[in-house]
C-alpha cells in the first residue's frame, strides 16, 4: 500500500530528513520518499503495523503537520524553489540598495534615509520572512528550534529594534533595518541553491519512470491486438512488440526473433538476440523484428521499477555535509536565547541599565546571526563549480563532498566510460578469399540490415564497391542472406553458418569477442571479430590514478574472458576487475568495496549507472553520458577525454577543504563574537558589521578556487 501526504513546514533538506526519520521510525513501514520541492511524502507499507492516524500523529509531533491526499498529487515540481527565488530577488532588490547607500555614502544616520529603509524592508520582513517564521513557529509548538528560529529571531531583533529607534531616535543611535533585510536574503540564497539540486536529483528518478511506455498491443484469443493500459495487464497476458517499441513490461518471448538494446539496463552496447524462452526487460527498445511476449511482471515488480527504487533509497540515505550548521543549531539556538536573556537581565538587574541590557541582548542576536553558517557551503560550491566549468567539469553540489577527500577506490564501468561504447571491427578481419570480393559482399548484405552488428560491418566495408545481390532478407537472431554470382551468400553468426553446413572447424573456439562469418554454398570466405574498443588515453588516465595511492577496479557486463583481456591492457589486477555484472550486481559490488572500509568514485555514463552512481560515495558521469545518468551523479565530466576524472577528484577535496574551512570560522566567530556582545564591549553597529565582515571573508575564501589549477605532474 501506498499513501501520499502533503506536508507543511519543511523549509530545507534538513527538515526533509526530519519527516522521513519520523516516518521511517514507525513499525510496518517500508521505506518513504519526501519530496522538498512538492512538499509532499510518499509512504510505502509492508505491514499494518502503524495506522494512517498515528502516522499523521508522529509528524504532528515532529513538528510537521500533515493531510493525506486522496486525489492525484497537484504539487509543483518547481514551487519550492521558485518561492525561495522570489525571496532572493526581493530580498536582494531592497538589500543591496540600502546597503550601497549606508556603507558607500554613509545616509545610515540620516533620518529620511531611516524611514525609507523601514518602508522598504518591511516587504522583505512580512513576505520573505513569512517562511521562516512559519517554520520556527512549527518548531517551537512541539519544543525543538533550528536554523528557521534563528534566522526568524536575529532578523526580527535588528527590525524590531530599529522601528523602536525611528520612535524613540533619542534612545537608538542608528537602526539596522539593512541587516535585518540581509538575514533573510542571505540565507534565502542557500536555500535557493539546495532547491534546485533537490528538484535536478528528483528529476532522475522522474526520468527513468518516462522509460516505462503506458500501453502496450494486447493479443487477443482471436489473434487480434487491442490498445491496452499497462496497469491492466495480468500475468499470462500476451503482447505484441513491433520494431522500434519500447518494453512496457518484464516478459518472457513466446514467438519470433528479433535483437534487443539492452544498453539502458546492462550498458553493453551489442544487442541482444531474443528466441522463444528469452527474457524481456521493461524499458529496453526491441530494434528489427515482430515479438510476442508473455507477461511476467508489470509496475512495481519490473526490473525498471527496482533500479528506480534503487536510485530512490540511494538518494534519500546519503550524508549531507550542507546540514551540518542545522544539527548544531539544535543545540546552538538555545543557548544563543538563553544568552541573549541572561544579558539582558545581568544588565538591567546587575547594573541597573535596561537600555544597556537591551542594546547588548539585541547585539548578541545580531551578532549570532545563521548568515555565515548558512554561506558556508553553498559559497564555496558556487566558486568550485565555477571553477571546474571552466574545464569542463559540472558539480551539482555539496551533498558527496563530505567523503570525497576520503576516496581510496575508483570504480570504473567499462563501456563507453573506458571504451568507446560501440562495436567495431578489429584489425585484421580473417581472409580465405580475395579481401576486396570479402568487403564488396559485406557491403552489399550488411548495408540494408538495421542490426547494430550488421551497420557496423557496413561502415567497415563502405569503401568496397558493392556487388549486386538479389533475393536478399534478413533471419533474425542469425543474420542476412541473399543470391551473388549464382551463389548463396550468408553473412551471420557462426553457430548459424555451421547449421547451414559451412564448416568453420579451423577457428578457434574460445576467441574473445564477437564473431560473424561470410559464406557461400561451399565455403567460410571471411570472419570478422567485432568488439568496444578502449579510449585512447584510458591506460594512462588508469596509471595516474594509481599514482594518487587509489586503487583502481572496473565493472563490466562482459563475460569473463573479454573483461579480464580489457582489465589486463589496462593494467589492473585480476581481482579488480568484475565481470558479468547486471544494474543491480554494480550496486552490490560499490556496496562490497565500501564494506571493506573503501570511499568509493564510481565513474559510469548510462542509465544502468543510475544506481551505483547514488550508492556510491561519489558519482562521476563521464561526457556523453544518458541525462539520468548525469542527474544521479554528484560530478559531470563535459571532457571528451578521462582526463578530468582526476581533476574533478583534485578540485573536489580542493572545494571540501574549503567547506571545513569556512564552517569552522563560522562557528568559531560566534563562539568569540557572542561573548564579546555579552559584555557590552561591543555595540549593535559594531556586531553588524562583525556579521557582515564574517560573510565577506567566508566568500572571500570560497573565490579562491575560482583561480584553481589541477596540480602539475
Amino acid at each position: 500500500m501506498t499513501t501520499v501526504l502533503r506536508v507543511e513546514g519543511m523549509s530545507c533538506q534538513n527538515c526533509a530528513r526530519h519527516v522521513r526519520e519520523a516516518i521511517q521510525g514507525l513499525p510496518g513501514i517500508s521505506y518513504a520518499r519526501v519530496d522538498l520541492d512538492k512538499a509532499e511524502a510518499v509512504v510505502k507499507w509492508k505491514s499494518d503495523g502503524t495506522s494512517e492516524e498515528e502516522l499523521l500523529k508522529a509528524l504532528e509531533t515532529a513538528g510537521y503537520p500533515s493531510h493525506i491526499l486522496k486525489g492525484p498529487s497537484s504539487g509543483s515540481s518547481e514551487s519550492a524553489g521558485s518561492g525561495w527565488k522570489f525571496n532572493v530577488i526581493l530580498g536582494s532588490a531592497v538589500t543591496v540598495p540600502l546597503m550601497v547607500a549606508e556603507w558607500g555614502f554613509g545616509l545610515g544616520s540620516q533620518t529620511w534615509f531611516c524611514w525609507a529603509s523601514f518602508l522598504l524592508v518591511l516587504p522583505v520582513q512580512v513576505l520573505c520572512g513569512a517562511r521562516f517564521y512559519r517554520g520556527a513557529w512549527q518548531q517551537l509548538k512541539v519544543g525543538q528550534s533550528n536554523m528557521d528560529t534563528l534566522v526568524a529571531l536575529g532578523s526580527s531583533a535588528a527590525f524590531l529594534f530599529s522601528a523602536y529607534g525611528l520612535l524613540f531616535p533619542s534612545m537608538v543611535g542608528h537602526t539596522y533595518f539593512m541587516e535585518a533585510a540581509a538575514i533573510i536574503t542571505l540565507i534565502s540564497v542557500g536555500h535557493w541553491l539546495e532547491s534546485m539540486a533537490s528538484s535536478r536529483a528528483a528529476q532522475a528518478v522522474r526520468q527513468l519512470l518516462t522509460l516505462a511506455p503506458a500501453t502496450a498491443r494486447r493479443l487477443r484469443a482471436d489473434q487480434t491486438e487491442e490498445e491496452a493500459p499497462v496497469a491492466a495487464l495480468l500475468p499470462g497476458d500476451l503482447v505484441v512488440l513491433r520494431p522500434g517499441d519500447r518494453i512496457p513490461i518484464d516478459g518472457i518471448v513466446s514467438e519470433g526473433s528479433s535483437a534487443v538494446d539492452e544498453s539502458m539496463l546492462t550498458g553493453e552496447s551489442i544487442s541482444v538476440e531474443k528466441t522463444p524462452g528469452s527474457l524481456l526487460y521493461t524499458g529496453t527498445v526491441n530494434t528489427n523484428g515482430r515479438l510476442v511476449c508473455q507477461v511476467r511482471t508489470t509496475g512495481e515488480a519490473t526490473a525498471l521499477s527496482q533500479i528506480i527504487a534503487v536510485v530512490e533509497r540511494a538518494q534519500n540515505s546519503r550524508a549531507n555535509i550542507q546540514r551540518l550548521a542545522d544539527r548544531v543549531s539544535s543545540v546552538f539556538v538555545p543557548l544563543v536565547i538563553l544568552c541573549a536573556a541572561a544579558t539582558l537581565l545581568a544588565w538591567g538587574l546587575g547594573w541597573n541599565s535596561w537600555e544597556k541590557g537591551i542594546i547588548s541582548a539585541v547585539a548578541v542576536l545580531i551578532v549570532a546571526c545563521p548568515c555565515a553558517m548558512g554561506l558556508a557551503t553553498p559559497a564555496a560550491i558556487m566558486a568550485g563549480a565555477n571553477a571546474g566549468a571552466k574545464r569542463g567539469i559540472l558539480i551539482r553540489d555539496g551533498v558527496a563532498l563530505e567523503k570525497t577527500g576520503k576516496i581510496t577506490a575508483v570504480l570504473f564501468d567499462k563501456t563507453g566510460t573506458l571504451t568507446e561504447g560501440k562495436p567495431q571491427v578489429q584489425e585484421p578481419p580473417l581472409y580465405f578469399t580475395g579481401r576486396q570480393k570479402a568487403l564488396a559482399l559485406v557491403n552489399a548484405m550488411a548495408g540494408p540490415s538495421r542490426h547494430p552488428l550488421s551497420q557496423a560491418l557496413a561502415a567497415y566495408a563502405k569503401a568496397a564497391m558493392p556487388i549486386t545481390v538479389e533475393n536478399w532478407r534478413e533471419e533474425s537472431g542469425s543474420g542476412v542472406v541473399a543470391q551473388a554470382e549464382g551463389k548463396t551468400v550468408r553473412l551471420g553468426s557462426l553457430t548459424w553458418l555451421k547449421s547451414n553446413g559451412i564448416d568453420a572447424s579451423q577457428l578457434p573456439e574460445d576467441a574473445p569477442g564477437t564473431r560473424l562469418g561470410l559464406a557461400d554454398d561451399e565455403k567460410l570466405l571471411a570472419v570478422f571479430t567485432l568488439e568496444d574498443c578502449l579510449k585512447e588515453n584510458a591506460r594512462r588516465i588508469l596509471d595516474d590514478l594509481h599514482r594518487l595511492n587509489l586503487d583502481v577496479y572496473m565493472v563490466s557486463g562482459d563475460h569473463a574472458t573479454v573483461a579480464q583481456r580489457i582489465g589486463k591492457a589496462l593494467g589492473l589486477q585480476e581481482d579488480h576487475v568484475f565481470a558479468g555484472v547486471r544494474p543491480e550486481g554494480k550496486v552490490d559490488v560499490v556496496k562490497s568495496l565500501q564494506a571493506q572500509g573503501k570511499q568509493v568514485a564510481f565513474v559510469g555514463d548510462g542509465i544502468n549507472d543510475a544506481p551505483a552512481l547514488t550508492q556510491a560515495d561519489l558519482g562521476i558521469a563521464v561526457s556523453f553520458a544518458s541525462d539520468i545518468a548525469k542527474e544521479s551523479a554528484d560530478i559531470i565530466l563535459l571532457k571528451a577525454d578521462l582526463e578530468a576524472v582526476p581533476e574533478a577528484l583534485h578540485l573536489s577535496r580542493r572545494t571540501l577543504l574549503t567547506i571545513r574551512q569556512n564552517l569552522f570560522w563560522a562557528f568559531f566567530y560566534n563562539i568569540v563574537a557572542v561573548p564579546i556582545a555579552a559584555l557590552g564591549f561591543a555595540s549593535p553597529i559594531l556586531c553588524a558589521a562583525a556579521m557582515g565582515l564574517s560573510d565577506l571573508f567566508l566568500v572571500g575564501n570560497s573565490i579562491r578556487l575560482l583561480s584553481w589549477r589541477p596540480p602539475a605532474d
